[in-house]
């Protein structure tokens, strides 16, 4: 019998949340880069058959990738999502690679890391964003007087409408990074809660996937009580 399960917490705890959304720019480029790169050239020479080892390659590399990403995804977001593949015959590579092929689970993998390039972009630089101001404002009653001229000024040396010279008048705008911080708080928590909501979508077994699994494991049964 096979389940399907995908707990999780409804706020990924911040550190991890943090380190996974800045992680998903840099796995992101990757991902779109490899499945860029071997489709078009497994596509492009198909006809001499060099390209059907890359193609084989990139499904290899989706299905893995996305055994690692769930792996990820359970360890930084305490959110765990089962396997959704379904088993592999014992014997015969040809059916092996027909049983890959027709599995959905493995083109929902490549979607997956397709899409994450983009999506990747968009959290690193809304966290990246509101964490440096945030932050940058907090600290702003430190180091306004190592900056050149000893003061701050809003919003450029070019243009000054407000100028920060002294602790006290630095002291409101590290009240309002204060706030920053918060803000930066619940959105990193709320943007590792949507990806984690994102790859339980693409990533687990659906319900017709889950029929299949059952029917295969049933069949694989039956195929090793006559077998022994």
């Amino acid at each position: 019998m096979v389940t399907v399960s995908a707990a999780r917490r409804r706020h990924p705890p911040l550190g991890r949340a943090l380190a996974f959304l800045l992680l998903n720019l840099p796995l992101g480029i990757v991902s779109f880069v490899l499945i860029t790169v071997l489709l078009s050239a497994g596509a492009g020479t198909l006809v001499v058959w060099l390209g059907v080892p890359l193609l084989g390659l990139l499904v290899l590399l989706a299905r893995g990738a996305g055994r690692m990403e769930r792996a990820r995804v359970f360890s930084l977001l305490d959110t765990y999502v089962d396997s959704p593949y379904l088993p592999l015959p014992p014997t015969g590579q040809r059916a092996r690679w027909t049983t890959r092929l027709k599995d959905g689970a493995t083109w929902r993998d490549l979607s997956y890391f397709f899409l994450l390039f983009p999506i990747g972009l968009v959290e690193f630089v809304l966290v990246v964003t509101f964490w440096a101001t945030s932050l940058g404002l907090v600290a702003l009653p430190i180091y306004y007087r190592f900056l050149p001229e000893g003061a701050w000024y809003l919003p450029g040396y070019d243009v000054r409408w407000l100028t920060v010279d002294s602790t006290v008048s630095a002291l409101p705008w590290a009240a309002l990074g204060v706030l920053f911080v918060a803000l930066s708080v619940a959105l990193t928590r709320g943007l590792a809660a949507l990806h984690g909501g994102l790859a339980v979508a693409l990533l687990r077994p659906t319900v017709s996937q889950r029929r299949c699994m059952e029917r295969s494991w049933q069949e694989l049964d039956e195929t090793s009580t006559v077998t022994g």
